[in-house]
């Protein structure tokens, strides 16, 4: 994984406390923009791994919806659907229906392991525009919710957050040079603790 080359929102000196049962928030930084979709694949080939894992990925723009789909489909592990503007009905709540399914068969295995062989992890990519609608449609509990791009607001990133994250999931942050400025006002606005994601990736799930 990159390294971050700026400064960091959290103090490494300070390990980050969590209560159980809240969301964490890490930030994977990434040296330059072009590497950032090499990025995700190496960190989708260890998270994407997990056997059943229910993930959702927030992107800011259906460009990027559509390179990452175009990236993401290559990789046998993983179950690939997304949710764009002009997407039909029928088949938005399909997609829905068959993401919180996989939740439930998630929670109801012991730790998510490779319980069941050849079970590929499931994966919603997802722009901000077309996220569930929480008063109106249920959210998608996504054990990890990957923010492949960073929202330039603090509401956008709760919004994120409240559509498509597990009360005690995983939030993963793609950061790219100066987005690091970004993301700790995002932080200090938020009063969130976003910590730099461990070299053995691992460690977090």
């Amino acid at each position: 994984m990159a390294t971050d080359t700026g400064e960091t929102p959290s103090s490494p000196s300070q390990p980050p406390s969590y209560t159980i049962g809240q969301p964490r928030h890490f930030y994977l930084a990434v040296d330059r923009l072009p590497f950032k979709m090499e990025t995700l694949v190496d960190l989708l080939g260890v998270v994407g791994r997990r056997s059943g894992l229910p993930m959702v990925l927030c992107c800011s723009s259906r460009d990027e919806l559509d390179a990452v789909c175009s990236t993401v489909s290559s990789l046998p592990y993983i179950s690939l659907s997304s949710l764009y503007s002009d997407l039909a009905e029928s088949d938005r709540a399909q997609i829905l229906e068959n993401f919180r399914h996989a939740v439930v068969k998630w929670n109801q295995s012991a730790v998510g392991d490779e319980d069941e062989e050849g079970l590929k992890s499931h994966m919603v990519v997802v722009t901000d525009a077309c996220l569930p609608i929480v008063s109106s449609e249920s959210p998608l509990p996504a054990r990890i919710l990957i923010n492949y791009e960073l929202p330039a607001k603090k509401e956008i990133y709760m919004r994120r957050m409240a559509a498509c994250l597990a009360s005690d999931g995983i939030v993963i942050n793609m950061v790219v040079g100066g987005e690091v400025v970004t993301l700790k006002s995002i932080e200090e606005a938020s009063n969130l603790i976003i910590a730099e994601m461990p070299i053995q990736v691992s460690e977090i799930l």
